[in-house]
This record gives structure tokens, C-alpha cells and sequence, in this order.
């Protein structure tokens, strides 16, 4: 890797594992302060790479200058030493420099302990996620910015909330009792499956900052596997579900940015190493008695691994939708329903049910029942097609609504 890459690359990777090791030395209540050490220490790197030359060890350089950025502050800053410095000289011997403990177990536990942190309930989804992508990810404000559609001043704002909550709330970064794991994953869960959805389903044209919001979705959900008390069937489950849906990311966009339907996608284009992963934690996460959402949605991910239509295939994707609406019900979900319902029992059956939604406000609402009566009555699919048109927020939405009303009118470009 060129130096000029380097630096952002080592960004993303290490920004994340500074910030939570200092947080977990110096406490949740000073996040800023660990993340403007994380901060300086990059600054440096770009201040002296470029004229010094690259560090035979890069890593360590930063590691290095981090610790003794950490241990300056300690002695220089006043509210910060009457602070912290009580607390780590109870940890200190006496004598002795205090220790920042960058190891790779101890960051693996800061990274972890710190999605706890994040994932508490009084911090609202959207701050849960923001923190994941500043702390944990490593990713800047303006890519937050991107990724949820806002700008930095927004967002700026709500993680300043979400870390004025977390002091409020004196939120400490430790691992909760194992007979408690359960109750705390849960909200763990939840952040990471819209995390993943964000880059999955997103608005953003950016295809870069997709994929990585994904990829981060898996690489924390794979931490949490690789701590055997979180170890656990609905994780397993969820990260199954991701794989199986990051299996077919490339085949979704054509090029043009335009997106791809599923029956559309060039199956040359899945990548089968995810899939047999995602069947390995799916079989992993068939232990137990708790059925999760997370089960299902993968199994039904998973049988959109096979291309094939078949009649079992179509069967088993309806089946495990009534499965999950009696679970937990959500109205995207009982209107990804109706697909499967018209495979196995006919686009009549599946319009009553669609109409019976009233999704009036979703696009895809219009878009599906466009589907559904294009053979039935092409005026009534085209006025369903132009209803979600109206309705939609992407362009990328836009093309794929515009390519339907074509092949419904024979209209030219």
C-alpha cells in the first residue's frame, strides 16, 4: 500500500481500537478526550510520515505515539488530571508510568465491552448506530453524514447528545454478567442488523461507504461470536443473515448505478464463499429453544441463494414469512409476503392480500401491486407504477420504477 493510501486505510483500523482502549482506561465519561488522542495521534502521523518517511512498523508507530500523547495529557491537563489521575494511580504502582494497554486481547475486550456501552437503552437507534460508525468503525463525520443522508452539523449534534447521555447515565465499559448477557445483547443485536441494513438498503450512491457499512455490521457481530459467553444461536443467526444477503451485493447495482431485482441478478456475480459461511452459522445457530427473528430472516435469505424457482423453494420462503409476522410483525415484512404468496398461489390472491396493507406512504407498496397486475391489467399496473414514482427517494429506485413503466407502454428513452 502507497503511503498516500496508508494513512486513511490505518484511519479506519486503528482510529477505533485507540478510542476504545483509552475509553476503557480513563472511562465512557471521557470519549471525547480519548477520541481527540486518537485524533492527534493521526495528525502526527500526517505531519511527520510524508517528510520522516513510513515507520518499518506503522502500527506500532501510532500505537506508540498514542501512548505518550495519553500519558502528556495525564500530566499537562489540569481537569483531566484532577479527574482520571486518583483513579489510575489507585491502578498505578507507584513509581510507574500508567499503562495503555494496546495488546490485541486488549483491544479485542475494549471494542467489545464498548458496543455494550454503546448499545444502552437510553441512547436512541440512530445515536446507537452513529457511535458504532464514529468509535467503532472509524468513520468520519462526513461519512456518517453520507451514509444517513444529513449533514456534520446534525450529526455533530446527536453524538454529542448520545455522549452527553452516556456521562448522564454514568455508563461504564465492562462486560455485563453472563446470567444478564442475554437481556443486554438484545439491543446489541438490534444496533448491528440496522447498521447493516443502513449500507445494504441505503439511500447513498456512495458504493464504497455501503459495503464497508456492511462489512463493519459483520466484522463487530463476528467479534461478539468470537466471545464465547456471546457466542450465542441468535448470533449466529444474524450474522447468517448477513452473509447471505452480502453474498449477492455485487449483483444488485447495474452499471449504471441502477438497482437490480432479484430474479434480474446475475447469479455468476454471488459470491459462494459467503453463502457457505452463512449455511455454516445458520446449522450453528439450530441450537437451542429460542427461535429469533434473526433465524428466520437468514432462512429466508438463504433459500434466495438458490436462483432456481421452484415450487418447494417459494413454499418454504412463504411459510417462514407467517412464521416471522407471528413473531414479530412488521409491515415491510408482511408486504414481502405477498411475493411469495403469488408464487404459490397466484397473483390474485397475493393483490387482495397486498390491498389489504394500505402502505399508501411506500413506494414499493405501489411498485410490488405494479408487479402484481402487469399481467392482470396493465392500466391498473401502470397507475400503481406511477404512484411509487412520485413516491420514490432514490434514483436508483427512480430507474428501476421508470424501466417498469417502459415495458408496460413501449415508451422510448
Amino acid at each position: 500500500m502507497q503511503q498516500p493510501e496508508i494513512i486513511p486505510h490505518l484511519f479506519r483500523t486503528e482510529f477505533r481500537k485507540i478510542t476504545a482502549v483509552l475509553c476503557k482506561r480513563f472511562g465512557m465519561e471521557n470519549v471525547n478526550v480519548a477520541e481527540d488522542i486518537a485524533s492527534e495521534t493521526f495528525l502526527s502521523a500526517l505531519e511527520t510520515w510524508p517528510y520522516k518517511g513510513l515507520p518499518e512498523n506503522p502500527t506500532a508507530w501510532l500505537y506508540t505515539v498514542a501512548k505518550n500523547k495519553a500519558k502528556n495529557m495525564l500530566a499537562r491537563n489540569e481537569v483531566f488530571h484532577n479527574k482520571i489521575t486518583p483513579f489510575v494511580q489507585a491502578e498505578t504502582p507507584e513509581g510507574q508510568q500508567p499503562d495503555i494497554d494496546l495488546s490485541p486481547e486488549n483491544i479485542a475486550d475494549s471494542q467489545l465491552q464498548m458496543l455494550f456501552a454503546i448499545c444502552h437503552p437510553a441512547i436512541p437507534p440512530e445515536a446507537q448506530i452513529g457511535l458504532a460508525l464514529r468509535i467503532l468503525c472509524g468513520f468520519g463525520i462526513d461519512e456518517i453524514a453520507t451514509a444517513f443522508l444529513s449533514n456534520k452539523e446534525t450529526i455533530n449534534k446527536r453524538l454529542y447528545r448520545a455522549k452527553e447521555k452516556l456521562r448522564a447515565e454514568k455508563v461504564t465499559m465492562e462486560f455485563p454478567p453472563e446470567s444478564e448477557i442475554a437481556g443486554r445483547l438484545q439491543p446489541v443485536l438490534t444496533t448491528l442488523y440496522l447498521l447493516f441494513n443502513e449500507g445494504y438498503y441505503s439511500e447513498s450512491r456512495d458504493e464504497v461507504l455501503r459495503n464497508d457499512l456492511c462489512l463493519e455490521a459483520m466484522r463487530l457481530t463476528q467479534m461478539l461470536i468470537a466471545y464465547p459467553p456471546t457466542n450465542l444461536p441468535n448470533v449466529n443467526a444474524l450474522l447468517a443473515l448477513m452473509c447471505f444477503h452480502a453474498s449477492r451485493f455485487e449483483s444488485r447495482r447495474g452499471d449504471k448505478g441502477q438497482m437490480v431485482l432479484y430474479h434480474d441478478q446475475d447469479e455468476a456475480l454471488w459470491n459462494r464463499e459467503l453463502i457457505a459461511k452463512g449455511i455454516w452459522h445458520l446449522n450453528t445457530a439450530a441450537t437451542g429453544d429460542k427461535l429469533s427473528k434473526y433465524h428466520i430472516e437468514a432462512s429466508i435469505a438463504y433459500w434466495h441463494t438458490i436462483k432456481e424457482d421452484t415450487p418447494e423453494k417459494w413454499e418454504n420462503i412463504l411459510q417462514l414469512f407467517n412464521h416471522l409476522l407471528v413473531l414479530e410483525y412488521s409491515p415491510v415484512a408482511a408486504l414481502n409476503r405477498t411475493y411469495a404468496l403469488a408464487k404459490v398461489r397466484g397473483t390474485d390472491v397475493a393483490i387482495i392480500e397486498a390491498e389489504k396493507l394500505q402502505l399508501t406512504n411506500n413506494p414499493y407498496y405501489f411498485t410490488l401491486l405494479g408487479e402484481l397486475y402487469k399481467n392482470i391489467d396493465p392500466q391498473k399496473a401502470l397507475e400503481n407504477l406511477q404512484r411509487a414514482l412520485a413516491l420514490a427517494k432514490t434514483q436508483a429506485d427512480k430507474l428501476v420504477i421508470q424501466a417498469g413503466i417502459h415495458n408496460l407502454t413501449g415508451a422510448k428513452n
